[in-house]
């Protein structure tokens, strides 16, 4: 994959990002490390939405949250960005939003139930980062989410949002998607009466397992990039 080609998939995910909801004004943000260079890592611009980015304006950071290219001006929460793909030397992408329901969930303090099939995807561990409620704008911050998060795919932040974190663009903005639905079922759930019996651990574990096939992040991916697209022409 190109550079260039790398930017187009990073738009994409900002375009399904956006469709799904999943924005909020300006202030959510995407990232995915450079193919030729994994110490830099091409992030969404300050200032504009989700569906805005394009190839000049998206910025390229280095794993300090440097700018170092691109016509956007830099989020000032790159930490949270550079921090994860510090200490995850696996992950290509990172996402950070503020879904509503996964926000009203994190204010609850409570855990994330395998109630769902969205919620089995974070059956392995949905951690909670509470230092603060405040933007992630140093690096000591953005470390402290990654330390939160350790080995699992997302963390919530509590009363603030969600970062997420993809070994490819595919498999974080498919995460991003599931974890918001899996919160908002989970708060249906117990606004209706509340939780009833859950499923054994190793039935849980088998559909975690086949759910989590690389081939099905790109396959939704896909089908979510031709639905955007699809939204746009009319």
């Amino acid at each position: 994959m190109t550079r260039d080609e790398a930017k187009q998939r990073l738009i994409d995910a900002g375009l399904i990002l956006e469709a799904e909801g999943l924005g909020d004004l300006t202030r959510g943000h995407v990232s995915l490390r450079v193919p030729d260079d994994r110490s830099l890592f091409f992030m969404k611009p300050h200032s504009v939405g989700f569906g805005e980015m394009t190839l000049d304006n998206i910025v390229i950071c280095n794993l300090e949250g440097e700018k170092l290219g691109g016509s956007g001006r830099r989020h000032s929460e790159v930490f949270i960005h550079s921090e994860i793909y510090k200490a995850r030397p696996e992950v290509m992408s990172v996402i950070h939003a503020h879904p509503t329901h996964a926000v009203a969930l994190s204010a609850t303090g409570k855990a994330l139930q395998p109630i769902s099939q969205p919620a089995v995807a974070f059956s392995d561990g949905l951690p909670y980062y509470t230092d603060t409620i405040a933007l992630i704008r140093s690096q000591a911050l953005g470390a402290a989410v990654a330390q939160a998060l350790g080995a699992c795919k997302a963390v919530l932040l509590r009363n603030h949002g969600v970062a997420l974190a993809g070994a490819t663009l595919e498999e974080a903005t498919i995460l991003a998607i599931l974890l918001e639905n899996a919160c908002r079922i989970q708060l249906l759930a117990e606004a209706a009466g509340g939780i009833g019996a859950v499923f054994p651990p190793d039935v849980i574990k088998l559909l975690h397992d086949a759910n989590a096939r690389p081939e099905q992040y790109t396959i939704n991916f896909e089908f979510l990039r031709r639905k955007a697209l699809r939204a746009m022409a009319r």
